[in-house]
């Protein structure tokens, strides 16, 4: 709770690497813990990245140039690693196709953190504001296309382009949100509830995601699953 605390500009910590600019804390609650972009608003159909973002704001055919040559393009297939827990990782990632997962280990189990479906950004705290390791790691549960940057680049692109920072608060907006709901979600719902919400919030997930995933994702044993999918 502190790191999510710390994350959203409550109670900052004293150990950041070097002080942030103005630009950092409006991006920072974007990409914390790899929450994703558009977790309030499920967009159905895949985009590239600049259509996403000029769903948000406008750019110019200048600003795209610039933010299409910043970004790079990689195609991963399914059950590609791409960064382990306990590692460091830089990046900044928008997934145009295809389905990720962030997960952890703990007391031997492998542990869903997270979904990432199409129009998903996500990125890692840890290492880009604390200098520590990311104790979440990344792996596609399909063929993946994703643009990558270094976070370093995206920072001083939200210095040069004045909309990207307006896209940084709004994306802000939902994510906060998403933080919210998900937290409460898990201190107050059933399992059953918990269940419910993912079907109605992203329910493609359940036909493209292992029932393992879905469990550990949801808190509970994919036994619990089984029978919850069993009254349906």
């Amino acid at each position: 709770m502190n790191r999510i605390c710390n994350a959203v500009g409550v109670a900052p910590s004293t150990n950041f690497v070097s002080k942030p600019s103005a630009s950092t804390f409006l991006s920072l609650p974007i990409f914390v813990l790899f929450y994703a972009a558009k977790q309030t608003k499920h967009y159905t159909l895949p985009m590239e990245l600049l259509s996403f973002i000029c769903t948000k704001v406008s750019l110019s055919p200048e600003d795209k140039q610039i933010i299409d040559a910043a970004f790079r393009r990689e195609t991963h297939p399914k059950g590609t690693i791409l960064s382990h827990p306990y590692h460091s990782n830089q990046k900044v990632l928008f997934i145009e196709k295809g389905l990720v997962r962030t997960f952890y280990n703990h007391n031997d189990k492998d542990i869903t953190h997270f979904f990432f479906d199409e129009n998903s950004i996500a990125t890692t705290l840890d290492s880009i504001f604390y200098n520590k390791q990311d104790q979440y790691g990344m792996q596609t549960l399909e063929d993946t296309t994703v643009r990558t940057i270094r976070y370093q680049d995206f920072s001083r692109i939200l210095d040069e382009i004045k909309p990207m920072k307006e896209f940084a608060f709004l994306t802000s907006i939902d994510v906060i949100k998403a933080f919210s709901d998900r937290i409460y979600s898990l201190q107050f719902h059933t399992a059953q509830q918990r269940y419910d919400a993912l079907l109605a919030s992203n329910p493609s997930l359940i036909l493209r995601v292992p029932l393992g995933h879905i469990a550990s994702y949801l808190g509970i044993t994919q036994q619990t699953l089984s029978v919850i999918r069993g009254k349906k």
